[in-house]
């Protein structure tokens, strides 16, 4: 890690001496300490709170003086920090003159949430440092992933303190085997107890799929690499171009021609690889350092330049751009004369702060660079994924990127082609703690789990879920039914009580067969209207009720068909009215039985009401008092056409509706009323003498009549739809038919079949 340091300051420092244009006649050159500030110390002490980053010290010498300009991680608090960003130090108040020249992650926590979702990996674990950098990238994760409903499985916070640490390291460890998530956040530093965990759970073979940052960039060395411990690897890197000619800088660097040369024990070559056996580095002390960096090559050396390098490589360019301001100001100022005296008041550090602040420039491979704190950007990220190939070689790919400053929809792009699963094929391993419900399900919470965790119920009744992991279902619109699979509403078949259907032909052929038997009946009346059974009770009463009785089964065929308005007022008032008509017909015949016999003086008053055919009038009245409740029906809430989209699946019947139920029922009532009073006078006449004498029959016809609308009533409160209305045609024709039958059947029979008995002479 050091040695990647120290090349990308040489790099830099190359470049920036080439360039004639910039600090001209000047050179630069740069010393190596150690991780304390203190260029006695090479070794690192992985107990400071920020020895995260080991330490750089280029100085920039000129004419036998140096002015220092300190690079480091966020080990030290000075001028310039190449680690990652650290809210902490952006404190302009309390670090008027600290620069970060790395960009905010603030948009980090995102950036891994939406490869989260872009994978459908809902369900995964977390292990961070127990530092303020964890704490509030853990705080953030969480946020982000609460609004996206992904779900942590487990988190591990690994103690900085390596005593505490190896107490706890079995819980660790137990943690993220005993998980069912596959797909694993790193974030921390490298070269601490972090690693020291990742390091045991790789040797113990956990196999998990790793999303971390640039710091992670090489969790496998040719050394120990072993395909069969890793899943995949994600790496969140800082966007920026590529430094060709880095790669040959690499390549062809020979530290033997710089004044202060750098031996192993500088670079610290134990703690770089310290499972290389002692013998093996004593040895190589005395190689040269073209051969330490060939013997680097074979092992985990990284060619590219990774965030560090870059952040180290802008820090040079950035205290270059300052001395060359600092020069020109100073040219401006005092002369050329004196041009040779200027790197000696470097000491006026606040000036050099002043306009260290204000620098802004482009750097080579053309990035913006801006050193004032305040206006630091936020980063964008390359993702990066590694193809295996054979004898272990691994290469570390970009497969895409992420960009907070394009469209939610747009922030985040991969190239599935470009990926490489351990698995051997495109297949993408699933992370999830419970499948996701097909359509037709909606899911159901498990009490005391994550929400992640949930069973799959099927949707209710008429409600639907088209889409996968659906929280609820929907409802079908009321013209819409669910079908069974419950994934889509499909529209529901416009039906009524039509004549094509088996239930409508059937009762209009019931119509129509007893409205030819009644007209029969009249007819076979209207031929022996001289005999005395049709003379018997009044046959100007018969005649009337047998077109009442005609016209009660023509009206029901009013209930079958398409339904509209004129329909649906003229079949309630047409069947209450005739209805009407019918019932004070009988009532006026049981009348006229009951007087015929109990009045036997000549000269009594009620005779000539017998007579004169006063009770005729007890039809027009009753009727009259219905066609009264008729017209506050019609004028407060009339008949209409309805639909009814629940009644039968997958249809909307078309109807009447009857308006005010409360005025139906009362028209209803009075017809019954009408039927108990005709069945009563009827009962008190049935023992009279029996020749010609209908009033058993009077009695049965209403028994049967009463019973039929008792029943319809019952029923018609259980039946929905297009039912209703053939219960209501049923009660219409059987009540009719009961009428018919039980009157008017008996007095046919005599006159057809047995004549005899139809003569006054018999009695």
């Amino acid at each position: 890690k050091i040695y990647e340091f120290v090349l990308a300051m040489l790099f830099a420092i190359e470049e920036i001496n080439r360039n004639p244009d910039l600090l001209p006649n000047v050179t630069l050159s740069f010393t190596l300490f150690g991780a304390h500030c203190d260029s006695t110390t090479t070794e690192v002490n992985s107990l400071n709170l920020f020895s995260k980053y080991e330490l750089i010290n280029p100085n920039y010498i000129c004419a036998m003086s140096s002015c220092d300009v300190i690079l480091t991680g966020p080990s030290c608090f000075l001028p310039i920090t190449y680690g990652p960003f650290h809210p902490i130090l952006s404190d302009y108040d309390r670090f008027p003159h600290l620069y970060q020249m790395a960009p905010r992650d603030t948009y980090l926590p995102l950036a891994m949430v939406s490869l989260l979702l872009h994978f459908k990996w809902t369900w995964v674990g977390l292990v961070i440092t127990d530092d303020d950098q964890g704490v509030q990238f853990f705080s953030n994760l969480r946020q982000e992933m609460h609004r996206n409903e992904i779900c942590l499985a487990f988190v591990n916070v690994i103690p900085v303190n390596m005593q505490v640490y190896i107490m706890r390291a079995e819980t660790y460890y137990n943690q993220i085997v005993t998980s069912s998530a596959k797909v694993v956040i790193i974030y921390g530093e490298k070269n601490s107890t972090l690693e020291v965990s990742f390091r045991r759970w790789e040797c113990l073979g956990t196999q998990r799929i790793w999303v971390t940052t640039s710091k992670w960039n090489t969790l496998t060395r040719k050394r120990d690499f072993n395909l069969d411990l890793y899943l995949n690897t994600f790496i969140f890197s800082h966007h920026h171009h590529e430094i060709s000619s880095f790669k040959n800088f690499i390549q062809t660097v020979n530290f033997s021609t710089y004044p202060n040369g750098i031996t192993l024990k500088q670079l610290s070559w134990m703690y770089f690889n310290c499972s290389t056996s002692i013998s093996y580095c004593k040895t190589m002390n005395n190689c040269s350092s073209n051969t330490i960096l060939e013997w680097l090559l074979q092992h985990s050396f990284d060619m590219s330049m990774n965030d560090d390098c870059y952040n180290i490589y802008n820090a040079a360019y950035a205290v270059a751009h300052a001395f060359h301001e600092k020069l020109i100001q100073q040219v401006d100022i005092r002369g050329m004369e004196k041009q040779t005296h200027l790197m000696h008041e470097c000491s006026q550090w606040k000036t050099l702060h002043a306009i260290m602040k204000s620098i802004q420039f482009t750097n080579p491979i053309g990035d913006p660079v801006n050193m004032n704190q305040r206006e630091k950007i936020d980063a964008m990220y390359d993702i990066l994924n590694f193809w295996n190939f054979p004898q272990s070689l691994r290469i570390k790919v970009k497969i895409g990127e992420f960009s907070p400053y394009f469209t939610h929809d747009q922030q985040l792009y991969v190239s599935k082609e470009m990926i490489e699963w351990a698995t051997g094929n495109r297949q993408i391993p699933i992370s999830v703690c419970s499948m996701t419900c097909s359509p037709g399900f909606r899911k159901s919470h498990q009490e005391g789990r994550a929400a992640c965790c949930f069973d799959c119920s099927p949707c209710p009744v008429n409600e639907i879920s088209n889409a996968t992991g659906m929280d609820q279902c929907v409802k079908c619109p009321d013209e819409q039914y669910a079908n069974k699979e419950h994934n889509c509403c499909l529209p529901k078949a416009v039906t009524f009580l039509a004549y094509e259907d088996s239930l409508g032909m059937s009762l209009a052929c019931m119509a129509l067969g007893f409205s030819a038997l009644t007209t029969l009946v009249l007819g076979i009346f209207l031929k022996h209207q001289d005999t005395p059974i049709v003379k018997a009770n009044n046959r100007t009463l018969s005649y009337i009720l047998l077109i009442s009785l005609l016209f009660c089964f023509l009206c029901s065929l009013l209930f079958i068909g398409h339904p509209n308005l004129v329909t649906c007022i003229l079949q309630q008032t047409t069947f209450v009215v005739l209805f009407t008509m019918a019932v004070s017909t009988v009532l006026a015949k049981t009348i006229t039985v009951l007087l015929a016999f109990k009045i036997t003086a000549p000269g009594k008053r009620m005779r000539w009401m017998l007579v004169s055919g006063t009770l005729n009038f007890i039809i027009p009245i009753c009727t009259l008092i219905q066609l009264f409740f008729c017209g506050i029906w019609l004028g407060t809430s009339p008949p209409f056409v309805d639909t009814d989209a629940y009644s039968e699946h997958g249809h909307i019947i078309i109807m009447c509706n009857k308006g005010s139920v409360t005025v139906f029922y009362c028209v209803l009532g009075y017809i019954t009323s009408l039927a108990l009073v005709s069945f009563t006078v009827a009962f008190l006449a049935r023992k009279l003498p029996d020749t010609f004498n209908e009033a058993k029959f009077l009695t049965f016809s209403m028994l049967v009549f009463c019973s039929v609308w008792v029943t319809f009533l019952l029923v018609y409160q259980s039946t929905r739809g297009k039912f209703m209305v053939a219960v209501e045609v049923f009660s219409i024709l059987a009540s009719s038919a009961g009428l018919l039958g039980c009157i008017f059947v008996p007095k046919c029979y005599i006159i057809l079949f047995r004549p005899s008995v139809n003569s006054l002479q018999m009695f």
